[in-house]
C-alpha cells in the first residue's frame, strides 16, 4: 500500500518524504465514536450558521481539518453533546491556528497573538466581556464560551481557560522566535512545545466528555503533571511529523522537532527522522511505566483519566493519518483531496527502549517521578 493519490500542484519535493516511520503505540487503536458522522454533521451546520469561513475555498480547507473526526477518535466513548462542543472548539482553534501561521513573523505579530490570547481567555471566563472585535469568529466564540460555561464545572472551566492561555503563549513564543530568525535548541523547544500544542486545552475536554473528575490536588501533582506533559510531547512529535509537509514552505523554517534536531545535529530533516522517533519512543516507554505506577495507586477516576490519555495519544495518530489537511496540504494543492491519507504502520516495539531520561533538562524531571 502507498500514500493515497495527492494532486501535487507545487512540485517542490518533500524534505522528509511521504512515507513516515512506524509508530510505536501500545494502546488500542482505530477506536472511533459510534456517532462520529452525526457529530460532524452538527458541527458543519454550526460552522455554516456563523459563517466562520469567508468563501467556499476557505470552507473546504476548514472542513479538511476533520476536527470532528479528531474528537471522535480521541474520545471514542464520550458523551455526544460534550463531543459536539469539543469538536466545534477544535474547528474554531484550527481556524485560529491557520491565522497564526499565515501572519508574517514579526515582533508585532507575536504581541498581537499574546494580546488576542488574553482577550480570548477572558471572553470564555466572563460573559459579556466584549474584548474581541465584532465578526463571525467572535460571534461563534461567544456562543462556544456561553455553552462551555454552562457545561463545565468551575474547576473544569479554570483548567480549560488555563489551557487557552498556555496555547496562545506558546504560539506567541514561536512567532517571536521566527521574527528573530531563531531556531530554538531542543531543550528550549521541548519546554515551549507543550504550550503551543495546546496539551491542557485539549486534554481538559477528554475528561469533560468522558465524565471524569480527578481532584485538583491529584491532577496537578508532580507525577500526573509529568504524565500529562509526556503524553503531550509524544503527540507533538507525531503532529510535527504529520504536519511537516504542510508547513515546509515557511521562511524561516517551521519550528518543529524535526527541524530542531536537524539543526542541532547538522543533519537534513530526513536524516533527523530516526532521532525524532527515538526521542518520541523513549518518552512513550516512560509514559507506560509512569501510567502503570499511577494506576496501581490511583482511584477509579484517576485510572479512567489514564485510559483517556491513552485514547488521546492513539486517536491522534489515527486522525492525523487520515486528515486531508495533512495528507493533501494546502501549500501543494488548490483544494483538499478527498480520501487523501498516509499509509502508516505500527511498530511492535520502541525503536529506543531506554528507560533512562534523555539529555534534555526540560524533560528529565519526568523520570524523577518514577519509583526507584
Amino acid at each position: 500500500m502507498t500514500l493515497a493519490p495527492v494532486h501535487i500542484e507545487n512540485d517542490r519535493p518533500s524534505r522528509i518524504g511521504w512515507r513516515l516511520p512506524p509508530f510505536y503505540c501500545p494502546f488500542p487503536r482505530d477506536l472511533r465514536h459510534p456517532e462520529a458522522e452525526e457529530i460532524e454533521a452538527r458541527c458543519v451546520k454550526w460552522l455554516d450558521a456563523y459563517g466562520i469561513y469567508s468563501d467556499a475555498t476557505e470552507r473546504a480547507w476548514g472542513l479538511a481539518t476533520r476536527a470532528a473526526d479528531l474528537a471522535a477518535r480521541t474520545v471514542p466513548f464520550g458523551e455526544p453533546e460534550a463531543l459536539v462542543l469539543y469538536a466545534e472548539w477544535l474547528y474554531w482553534a484550527f481556524a485560529a491556528d491557520d491565522w497564526h501561521d499565515s501572519a508574517a513573523p514579526s515582533a508585532g505579530a507575536a504581541a498581537a497573538i499574546a494580546e488576542h490570547g488574553a482577550r480570548l481567555a477572558r471572553t470564555v471566563e466572563a460573559p459579556g466581556s466584549a474584548l474581541l472585535p465584532p465578526g463571525p469568529r467572535t460571534e461563534a466564540l461567544e456562543d462556544l464560551a456561553g455553552r462551555t460555561r454552562a457545561m463545565l464545572t468551575p474547576v473544569q472551566l479554570h483548567r480549560f481557560t488555563h489551557g487557552i492561555r498556555e496555547w496562545t503563549s506558546g504560539a506567541a513564543w514561536e512567532t517571536a522566535n521566527a521574527a528573530r530568525g531563531v531556531m530554538p535548541s531542543l531543550d528550549q523547544f521541548a519546554a515551549a512545545r507543550l504550550c503551543s500544542l495546546g496539551t491542557r486545552f485539549l486534554l481538559s475536554w477528554c475528561d469533560v466528555a468522558n465524565g471524569i473528575d480527578v481532584p485538583a490536588d491529584v491532577l496537578y501533582s508532580a507525577p500526573v503533571r509529568a504524565l500529562t506533559e509526556a503524553a503531550g510531547f509524544v503527540v507533538s512529535c507525531d503532529n510535527d511529523v504529520f504536519s511537516y509537509n504542510k508547513d515546509d514552505h515557511l521562511v524561516p523554517w517551521e519550528q518543529n522537532v524535526v527541524n530542531v534536531l536537524a539543526g542541532q545535529r547538522g543533519r537534513t530533516p530526513a536524516e533527523a527522522l530516526p532521532a525524532v522517533s527515538a526521542l518520541r519512543d523513549r518518552t512513550m516507554v516512560f509514559f507506560v511505566r509512569l501510567r502503570d505506577q499511577l494506576a496501581r495507586r490511583g482511584d477509579e477516576q484517576l485510572r479512567r483519566h489514564l485510559v483517556a490519555v491513552e485514547h488521546w495519544i492513539a486517536g491522534n495518530i489515527a486522525y492525523q493519518s487520515r486528515a486531508p489537511r495533512y495528507a493533501s496540504p494546502r501549500n501543494r494543492n488548490s483544494l483538499p483531496v478527498e480520501g487523501a491519507s498516509y499509509d502508516i504502520s505500527y511498530a511492535d516495539a520502541p525503536c529506543d527502549p531506554s528507560t533512562e531520561p534523555p539529555p534534555v533538562p526540560a524533560l528529565a524531571w519526568w523520570w524523577q517521578q518514577l519509583d526507584a
